[in-house]
């Protein structure tokens, strides 16, 4: 379908300083129409800072500036209790390179600061991929022997959401029911992603764009890069209240949950997949429960944030034609 289109190009040389680094507590710095295609691009999680393999973040960046926004974007007749509907219809790597590093007391297989031990952080070293859009690749290139390998691109972003409710102001860094940091793969382009708007206009931003990522992130760092992306941004009204994150493609519907413990995010990811299954279909709870059981899927989207992040999905063949979400991903495509 042919849709309205704005393009918004952020400021390259402006300071970082002054870009957003929260879901919540910035002024929104656009309005967009319901329905409106949205052409823009997001700086790197460093903001541009890391460049050469001999740059350590601890030394050329500052850990307020991690995770720039592109955004708020206020979405005209966004109101609470309202979804936003945020479809990616292209992820492109707007650079040929990007970049993975390990930080000092963050990442799933160190200490941490709330996972605390007497040994010594591990070292801190940086990499650099060569990114080939035209062969589809991200290229991996060891530090310590000449081990190469091509890497499927696989572009996608790990921070994507909407203002938190309460008036809370959340980092960047972390995830939540409001989405952020939730450092999915499947936040790729074809998917669908919706929100529960908790203040007027929904205050959409997005960043932390990743070449490619494994599941779980497990030093905490994918292949960071910029991203130019575009997207249809649209309001979803009358419809069941979506209390966490969901995602659809023309495959999977997904749910997601972000906590810590780890089992705890895995039981809002299914408690909410049990939810909507029963509201397509009509089953009971239990019903619902015994079929999730049965044919879901448990990606880990991140084990490194300040919540960890865990995915459910479900094959939308299982559910003989059910429309979810009043239909809006196949109408947004």
């Amino acid at each position: 379908m042919t849709l309205p289109g704005l393009r918004f190009e952020p400021d390259a040389d402006g300071d970082p300083a002054r870009l957003a680094y929260t879901f919540g507590g910035a002024a929104p710095r656009v309005s967009v129409a319901p329905g409106t295609v949205v052409s823009t691009w997001t700086l790197d999680c460093f903001a541009g800072r890391v460049r050469s393999t001999s740059d350590l973040v601890s030394q050329v960046c500052d850990p307020r500036y991690l995770n720039p926004q592109t955004g708020p974007f206020y979405v005209e007749g966004a109101a609470p209790g309202d979804t936003l509907a945020v479809h990616f219809r292209s992820i492109t790597p707007r650079e040929g390179q990007g970049w993975s590093t390990t930080v000092p007391l963050f990442g799933a297989l160190t200490a941490t600061h709330s996972t605390a031990m007497l040994h010594e952080p591990l070292p801190e070293r940086t990499w650099r991929y060569e990114i080939d859009a035209a062969a589809g690749v991200v290229r991996y290139d060891a530090l310590d022997s000449d081990f190469q390998v091509d890497l499927p691109l696989d572009p996608m972003h790990g921070t994507v959401g909407v203002a938190p409710a309460l008036g809370e102001v959340r980092s960047a860094l972390a995830p939540g029911d409001w989405g952020g940091n939730m450092d999915t793969p499947e936040m790729r382009a074809g998917t669908t992603c919706y929100l529960g708007v908790n203040v007027e206009g929904a205050l959409f931003s997005l960043g932390d764009g990743h070449a490619r990522q494994g599941e779980g992130e497990t030093c905490g760092v994918a292949v960071e890069c910029a991203m130019d992306t575009v997207l249809v941004l649209d309001v979803l009204k009358g419809l069941p209240p979506t209390p966490w994150p969901r995602l659809e493609d023309d495959t999977y519907l997904m749910t997601t949950g972000s906590a810590r413990p780890l089992e705890d995010a895995f039981r809002i990811a299914h408690t909410e997949l049990v939810l909507w299954v029963r509201e397509l279909t009509g089953l009971s709870a239990m019903d619902a429960y015994q079929l999730v059981s049965q044919t879901a899927l448990t990606p880990v989207a991140n084990v490194v944030d300040t919540a960890y992040t865990v995915v459910a999905k479900l094959a939308k063949s299982y559910l003989r034609g059910a429309v979810a979400m009043g239909g809006a991903h196949q109408r947004l495509r």
